[in-house]
Protein backbone atom coordinates (compact mmCIF):
# COMPACT_ATOMS: atom_id res chain seq x y z
CA UNK A 1 0.00 0.00 0.00
CA UNK A 2 1.30 3.69 -0.91
CA UNK A 3 1.50 5.74 2.03
CA UNK A 4 0.90 9.26 1.28
CA UNK A 5 3.28 11.58 3.25
CA UNK A 6 1.18 14.78 3.58
CA UNK A 7 -2.02 12.95 4.56
CA UNK A 8 0.02 11.13 7.52
CA UNK A 9 1.07 14.24 8.88
CA UNK A 10 -1.91 15.59 8.54
CA UNK A 11 -3.79 12.88 10.69
CA UNK A 12 -0.51 12.78 12.91
CA UNK A 13 -1.22 16.38 13.43
CA UNK A 14 -5.21 16.80 13.53
CA UNK A 15 -4.53 13.22 16.27
CA UNK A 16 -1.96 15.30 18.59
CA UNK A 17 -4.22 18.40 18.56
CA UNK A 18 -7.16 16.58 19.13
CA UNK A 19 -5.03 15.42 22.60
CA UNK A 20 -3.31 18.59 23.72
CA UNK A 21 -5.43 21.36 23.07
CA UNK A 22 -7.71 20.68 26.40
CA UNK A 23 -4.32 20.15 27.76
CA UNK A 24 -3.47 24.00 26.31
CA UNK A 25 -6.30 25.46 27.44
CA UNK A 26 -6.11 24.22 30.97
CA UNK A 27 -2.38 25.21 30.49
CA UNK A 28 -3.06 28.69 29.49
CA UNK A 29 -5.52 28.93 32.12
CA UNK A 30 -2.87 27.72 34.93
CA UNK A 31 -0.49 30.00 33.31
CA UNK A 32 -3.27 33.10 33.76
CA UNK A 33 -3.77 32.43 37.28
CA UNK A 34 0.02 32.25 37.78
CA UNK A 35 0.69 35.24 35.89
CA UNK A 36 -2.35 37.36 37.65
CA UNK A 37 -2.99 36.83 41.41
CA UNK A 38 -6.41 35.35 42.48
CA UNK A 39 -9.57 37.96 42.97
CA UNK A 40 -9.22 39.31 46.37
CA UNK A 41 -12.47 39.04 48.95
CA UNK A 42 -14.85 41.10 48.87
CA UNK A 43 -15.19 44.06 51.50
CA UNK A 44 -18.63 45.93 51.79
CA UNK A 45 -18.06 49.57 51.94
CA UNK A 46 -18.82 51.83 55.15
CA UNK A 47 -20.51 54.89 54.07
CA UNK A 48 -19.27 57.82 56.37
CA UNK A 49 -21.20 60.95 54.93
CA UNK A 50 -23.63 61.59 51.95
CA UNK A 51 -20.84 61.46 49.52
CA UNK A 52 -17.81 59.19 51.22
CA UNK A 53 -17.28 55.29 51.45
CA UNK A 54 -14.37 53.27 52.96
CA UNK A 55 -14.03 49.99 52.28
CA UNK A 56 -11.39 49.11 55.51
CA UNK A 57 -8.74 46.93 55.38
CA UNK A 58 -8.89 44.61 58.36
CA UNK A 59 -4.45 44.63 58.44
CA UNK A 60 -1.93 46.94 58.66
CA UNK A 61 0.85 45.21 56.76
CA UNK A 62 0.58 43.01 53.68
CA UNK A 63 0.77 39.17 53.93
CA UNK A 64 -0.30 36.36 51.40
CA UNK A 65 -3.27 35.93 53.28
CA UNK A 66 -4.40 39.29 52.93
CA UNK A 67 -3.57 39.60 49.29
CA UNK A 68 -2.26 43.46 50.26
CA UNK A 69 -5.26 44.19 51.30
CA UNK A 70 -3.81 46.66 53.97
CA UNK A 71 -4.32 49.95 53.40
CA UNK A 72 -7.88 51.36 53.56
CA UNK A 73 -9.57 52.89 49.82
CA UNK A 74 -11.93 55.80 49.97
CA UNK A 75 -14.29 57.13 47.26
CA UNK A 76 -16.39 59.86 46.58
CA UNK A 77 -19.98 59.71 44.90
CA UNK A 78 -20.55 62.75 42.63
CA UNK A 79 -22.63 64.39 40.42
CA UNK A 80 -19.76 63.91 37.40
CA UNK A 81 -18.87 60.17 38.41
CA UNK A 82 -16.72 58.24 41.75
CA UNK A 83 -13.59 59.05 42.81
CA UNK A 84 -11.41 57.38 44.53
CA UNK A 85 -8.97 58.45 47.00
CA UNK A 86 -5.78 56.13 47.19
CA UNK A 87 -6.69 53.09 44.80
CA UNK A 88 -4.42 50.20 47.10
CA UNK A 89 -1.75 47.75 46.32
CA UNK A 90 -2.71 45.84 43.81
CA UNK A 91 -4.55 45.52 40.16
CA UNK A 92 -6.81 42.69 42.10
CA UNK A 93 -7.60 45.62 45.33
CA UNK A 94 -8.49 47.17 42.29
CA UNK A 95 -11.15 45.68 40.97
CA UNK A 96 -12.40 44.98 44.48
CA UNK A 97 -13.42 48.27 44.81
CA UNK A 98 -14.71 48.48 41.64
CA UNK A 99 -17.11 45.76 42.63
CA UNK A 100 -18.01 46.87 45.73
CA UNK A 101 -18.64 50.18 44.19
CA UNK A 102 -21.37 49.24 42.04
CA UNK A 103 -23.50 48.02 44.93
CA UNK A 104 -23.56 51.84 45.15
CA UNK A 105 -24.34 53.54 41.90
CA UNK A 106 -23.53 52.92 38.65
CA UNK A 107 -21.79 55.76 38.04
CA UNK A 108 -17.84 55.41 36.16
CA UNK A 109 -14.76 56.37 37.88
CA UNK A 110 -13.91 59.54 36.45
CA UNK A 111 -10.60 60.81 39.09
CA UNK A 112 -8.26 59.16 41.28
CA UNK A 113 -5.83 60.91 43.90
CA UNK A 114 -3.09 59.47 45.31
CA UNK A 115 -1.86 60.83 48.65
CA UNK A 116 1.79 59.50 48.31
CA UNK A 117 4.11 57.14 46.67
CA UNK A 118 4.00 53.98 48.95
CA UNK A 119 2.91 51.38 47.06
CA UNK A 120 -0.35 50.53 49.02
CA UNK A 121 -1.61 53.78 48.00
CA UNK A 122 -1.28 53.29 44.03
CA UNK A 123 -0.92 50.36 42.93
CA UNK A 124 -4.27 49.74 42.18
CA UNK A 125 -4.66 52.79 39.61
CA UNK A 126 -4.06 50.09 36.68
CA UNK A 127 -8.07 48.41 37.45
CA UNK A 128 -9.67 51.92 36.87
CA UNK A 129 -8.47 52.53 33.47
CA UNK A 130 -8.60 48.81 32.38
CA UNK A 131 -12.11 49.49 33.32
CA UNK A 132 -12.72 52.96 32.33
CA UNK A 133 -9.91 54.26 30.09
CA UNK A 134 -7.77 56.56 30.56
CA UNK A 135 -8.79 59.38 33.70
CA UNK A 136 -6.96 62.09 35.40
CA UNK A 137 -4.88 60.40 38.26
CA UNK A 138 -3.98 63.33 40.61
CA UNK A 139 -0.32 63.87 43.15
CA UNK A 140 2.30 66.14 44.41
CA UNK A 141 4.84 66.52 42.04
CA UNK A 142 7.25 64.48 44.25
CA UNK A 143 4.88 61.41 44.43
CA UNK A 144 4.90 61.81 40.68
CA UNK A 145 8.61 61.45 40.16
CA UNK A 146 8.68 58.71 42.68
CA UNK A 147 6.41 56.43 41.02
CA UNK A 148 7.43 57.36 37.76
CA UNK A 149 11.29 56.37 39.02
CA UNK A 150 12.10 53.60 40.60
CA UNK A 151 9.89 53.68 43.33
CA UNK A 152 7.15 52.36 40.92
CA UNK A 153 8.59 49.20 40.25
CA UNK A 154 10.37 48.55 43.89
CA UNK A 155 6.83 48.47 45.71
CA UNK A 156 5.30 46.22 42.57
CA UNK A 157 8.16 43.60 43.65
CA UNK A 158 8.08 44.50 46.91
CA UNK A 159 4.00 43.97 47.39
CA UNK A 160 4.65 40.15 44.90
CA UNK A 161 6.87 39.52 47.56
CA UNK A 162 5.44 40.21 50.85
CA UNK A 163 2.12 38.10 49.61
CA UNK A 164 3.78 35.23 48.19
CA UNK A 165 2.87 36.55 43.92
CA UNK A 166 -1.17 37.19 45.07
CA UNK A 167 -0.85 40.61 43.53
CA UNK A 168 1.12 39.31 40.48
CA UNK A 169 -0.47 41.01 37.14
CA UNK A 170 -0.41 44.13 38.93
CA UNK A 171 1.51 47.13 36.45
CA UNK A 172 2.31 50.31 37.72
CA UNK A 173 0.10 53.20 36.31
CA UNK A 174 1.98 57.09 37.81
CA UNK A 175 0.14 60.36 38.17
CA UNK A 176 -0.16 62.02 35.22
CA UNK A 177 -1.32 65.50 36.67
CA UNK A 178 0.32 67.16 39.15
CA UNK A 179 -1.87 69.15 42.28
CA UNK A 180 -0.73 72.05 44.61
CA UNK A 181 -2.06 73.08 47.78
CA UNK A 182 -5.18 75.18 48.25
CA UNK A 183 -6.23 73.96 45.02
CA UNK A 184 -10.19 73.12 44.79
CA UNK A 185 -11.76 70.66 42.15
CA UNK A 186 -15.26 70.72 41.14
CA UNK A 187 -17.44 67.69 40.37
CA UNK A 188 -20.37 69.01 40.39
CA UNK A 189 -22.47 68.84 44.15
CA UNK A 190 -19.08 67.70 45.60
CA UNK A 191 -15.86 70.00 46.13
CA UNK A 192 -12.12 68.73 47.02
CA UNK A 193 -9.47 70.85 48.20
CA UNK A 194 -6.49 69.90 48.27
CA UNK A 195 -4.04 70.31 51.64
CA UNK A 196 -0.09 70.07 51.50
CA UNK A 197 2.56 71.58 53.66
CA UNK A 198 5.76 70.47 53.11
CA UNK A 199 7.76 67.09 54.80
CA UNK A 200 5.08 64.66 56.66
CA UNK A 201 4.84 61.30 56.48
CA UNK A 202 6.42 61.82 53.20
CA UNK A 203 7.43 64.96 51.06
CA UNK A 204 4.41 65.14 48.99
CA UNK A 205 1.52 64.15 51.23
CA UNK A 206 -1.90 65.33 50.39
CA UNK A 207 -4.73 65.37 52.02
CA UNK A 208 -7.93 65.60 50.37
CA UNK A 209 -10.94 67.59 52.09
CA UNK A 210 -14.61 66.83 50.91
CA UNK A 211 -15.85 70.57 51.17
CA UNK A 212 -19.92 69.50 51.51
CA UNK A 213 -19.48 66.61 53.80
CA UNK A 214 -16.71 67.91 56.43
CA UNK A 215 -14.65 64.79 56.22
CA UNK A 216 -10.73 64.85 55.33
CA UNK A 217 -8.88 62.25 53.97
CA UNK A 218 -5.45 62.49 54.99
CA UNK A 219 -4.01 59.26 53.69
CA UNK A 220 -1.04 58.17 56.15
CA UNK A 221 -0.09 61.16 57.92
CA UNK A 222 -2.05 60.19 60.15
CA UNK A 223 -3.37 56.53 61.78
CA UNK A 224 -5.32 54.67 64.04
CA UNK A 225 -3.52 52.37 66.68
CA UNK A 226 -1.04 52.12 63.79
CA UNK A 227 2.40 53.18 63.54
CA UNK A 228 3.34 55.12 60.30
CA UNK A 229 6.46 54.53 58.38
CA UNK A 230 7.71 58.27 58.49
CA UNK A 231 11.63 56.82 56.77
CA UNK A 232 11.85 59.73 54.64
CA UNK A 233 9.34 61.87 56.62
CA UNK A 234 9.30 64.65 59.90
CA UNK A 235 7.93 64.77 62.93
CA UNK A 236 7.78 68.49 63.07
CA UNK A 237 6.85 68.74 59.42
CA UNK A 238 3.55 66.47 60.41
CA UNK A 239 2.33 68.55 63.25
CA UNK A 240 3.22 71.51 61.11
CA UNK A 241 0.77 70.13 58.74
CA UNK A 242 -1.89 68.79 61.96
CA UNK A 243 -2.27 72.60 62.79
CA UNK A 244 -2.48 74.06 59.00
CA UNK A 245 -5.37 71.01 58.51
CA UNK A 246 -7.22 71.94 61.73
CA UNK A 247 -6.62 75.73 60.88
CA UNK A 248 -7.88 75.42 57.34
CA UNK A 249 -10.58 72.77 57.45
CA UNK A 250 -11.81 73.41 60.76
CA UNK A 251 -13.48 70.13 62.78
CA UNK A 252 -13.38 66.87 60.25
CA UNK A 253 -14.15 63.82 60.02
CA UNK A 254 -10.45 62.40 59.52
CA UNK A 255 -10.28 59.82 57.28
CA UNK A 256 -6.48 57.73 57.86
CA UNK A 257 -5.73 54.99 55.32
CA UNK A 258 -4.86 53.02 58.11
CA UNK A 259 -7.46 52.47 60.93
CA UNK A 260 -10.92 54.10 61.86
CA UNK A 261 -11.80 57.37 60.54
CA UNK A 262 -12.34 59.41 63.80
CA UNK A 263 -12.91 63.28 64.29
CA UNK A 264 -10.05 62.82 66.89
CA UNK A 265 -7.48 61.30 65.25
CA UNK A 266 -5.22 64.46 64.47
CA UNK A 267 -5.20 64.73 68.53
CA UNK A 268 -4.91 61.32 69.26
CA UNK A 269 -2.30 60.50 66.97
CA UNK A 270 -0.51 64.07 67.59
CA UNK A 271 -0.36 62.58 71.19
CA UNK A 272 1.52 60.44 70.90
CA UNK A 273 4.02 61.62 68.22
CA UNK A 274 5.08 64.15 70.46
CA UNK A 275 5.43 61.71 73.19
CA UNK A 276 8.49 59.85 70.94
CA UNK A 277 9.65 63.09 69.61
CA UNK A 278 9.61 65.46 72.49
CA UNK A 279 11.01 62.94 74.76
CA UNK A 280 13.66 62.56 72.12
CA UNK A 281 14.56 66.44 72.45
CA UNK A 282 14.62 66.42 76.21
CA UNK A 283 17.82 63.07 75.62
CA UNK A 284 19.48 65.51 72.77
CA UNK A 285 19.50 68.56 75.44
CA UNK A 286 20.51 66.40 78.27
CA UNK A 287 23.41 64.26 76.24
CA UNK A 288 22.10 61.07 76.23
CA UNK A 289 22.27 58.24 73.87
CA UNK A 290 19.49 56.73 71.76
CA UNK A 291 19.53 53.97 73.77
CA UNK A 292 18.57 55.71 76.57
CA UNK A 293 15.87 58.09 74.99
CA UNK A 294 14.32 54.96 73.94
CA UNK A 295 13.72 53.36 77.36
CA UNK A 296 12.67 57.05 77.85
CA UNK A 297 10.17 56.95 75.31
CA UNK A 298 8.51 53.49 76.36
CA UNK A 299 7.96 54.98 79.78
CA UNK A 300 6.01 58.09 78.88
CA UNK A 301 2.37 57.61 79.25
CA UNK A 302 1.42 59.49 75.89
CA UNK A 303 3.15 56.03 74.68
CA UNK A 304 2.24 53.81 76.57
CA UNK A 305 -1.59 54.81 76.33
CA UNK A 306 -1.55 54.44 72.68
CA UNK A 307 0.54 51.22 71.80
CA UNK A 308 -1.65 48.81 74.08
CA UNK A 309 -3.51 48.87 71.10
CA UNK A 310 -1.04 49.89 68.66
CA UNK A 311 -0.58 47.06 65.50
CA UNK A 312 3.47 46.87 64.89
CA UNK A 313 4.50 48.78 67.86
CA UNK A 314 6.57 46.39 69.27
CA UNK A 315 8.40 45.65 65.79
CA UNK A 316 8.96 49.56 65.00
CA UNK A 317 8.94 51.70 67.64
CA UNK A 318 13.09 51.57 67.92
CA UNK A 319 13.24 52.78 64.45
CA UNK A 320 10.75 55.61 65.04
CA UNK A 321 12.69 56.75 67.86
CA UNK A 322 15.78 56.80 65.96
CA UNK A 323 14.32 59.24 63.20
CA UNK A 324 13.19 60.87 66.23
CA UNK A 325 16.24 61.42 67.82
CA UNK A 326 18.20 61.96 64.75
CA UNK A 327 15.86 65.05 63.37
CA UNK A 328 16.08 66.42 67.79
CA UNK A 329 19.76 66.49 67.30
CA UNK A 330 18.96 68.07 63.74
CA UNK A 331 17.13 70.97 64.85
CA UNK A 332 19.37 71.13 68.20
CA UNK A 333 22.69 71.69 66.22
Amino acid sequence: MKINRRRCLQLGAGAIAAVTIPNLIEFAKAAEDFIKGPPVKDITPKQLSKHVWVIYSPDGFPTPENQGMMANITFVTTSKGVVILDSGASLQIGEMVLRMIKRVTNQPVVAIFNSHYHGDHFLGNQAFINAYGNMPIYAHTHTREQIQGIEGSTWRNLMERWTNQATSGTTVIPPNQTIAHGQVFDFGDVHLKIHHKGIAHTPGDICVEVIEDKVTHVGDVAMDHRIANIDDGSYLGTFALYDQLKQSAGKQLWIPCHGEAKTTLLNEYGTFLAGIYETCVKAVKDGLDPSTAKNMVMKDPRVIAYAKDTKGFDNNIGKYTSLAYLEAEKEAF
